[in-house]
């Protein structure tokens, strides 16, 4: 065997690493830490070829899109967001089934002409032509952001990276329109807020993604597919 291992990159905290915890124990492939019980590193019981990476979820998303781990889970939302190269850099071997949450545009409720965000651009002139500035789009994920607005034919705002949480932004004044992910709604109705009708950028869940600019050897490919073909076993 290679002597170099399968880097496979799995959430440090949360509901997404005690999810892909349990994926992998029922699949037959146990995954339990070595060296410090709060460090970072660990190995599938059984697998010799395969060395744990325990990164935030968003680091996954960057690791693999810069070929630094072979393979990992994590949102597919953080995967889209990863590069504007992304999905030439990032395939998506399969969805696992929890971690579900929508990318969304969301307004304020008293918006009650925007319904779509064909109204965006008509807004946007009024904005400006009253207050001398573009609308501000508070989020997280720039680059869906940018993508999504184009492809409407919407151009008069300008991103607001958004550091906390997002959905207070409106209220706190530092914004007008948010982009954010959304499980239930509910957060964004405490925040007097409301997606417009045709503003779903992306339904996003827990995706098992493979980095195309890693360096794969044949090892590293076997023990992969091994991997893929146990985690879909378990799914059924």
């Amino acid at each position: 065997m290679s002597d170099a291992p399968l880097i496979l990159a799995l959430p440090s905290k949360g509901r997404l690493m005690e999810r892909a915890g349990e994926l992998f124990g029922n699949a037959g492939m146990p995954i339990r830490k070595i060296g410090h019980k709060r460090g970072y590193r660990g190995e599938i019981t059984g697998r010799k070829g395969v060395e744990i990476a325990f990164l935030s979820a968003a680091e996954i998303a960057r690791h693999l899109n810069l070929g630094r781990v072979h393979a990992g889970i994590t949102g597919e939302d953080l995967i889209q967001e990863s590069g504007r190269d992304g999905a030439a850099r990032i395939e998506l071997v399969c969805p696992l089934g929890f971690g579900g949450a929508d990318v969304v545009v969301a307004v304020p409720e008293c918006w009650l002409d925007v319904s779509k965000m064909g109204d965006l651009e008509e807004v946007a002139a009024v904005f400006f032509r009253e207050h001398g500035r573009r609308l501000r789009v508070a989020t997280k994920y720039m680059n869906l952001t940018r993508g999504f607005f184009a492809e409407k034919g919407v151009t008069g705002y300008r991103i607001v990276e958004s550091l906390g949480a997002t959905e207070g932004t409106v209220a706190a004044g530092t914004a007008e329109i948010i982009v954010d992910i959304t499980s239930t709604g509910t957060t964004l109705k405490a925040n007097h807020l409301r997606v417009l009708d045709d503003g779903l950028i992306l339904k996003s869940q827990a995706m098992l993604a493979r980095s195309k600019t890693a360096p794969w050897s044949k090892d590293n490919q076997a023990e992969m597919e091994e991997i893929v073909l146990r985690l879909k076993a378990a799914g059924r």
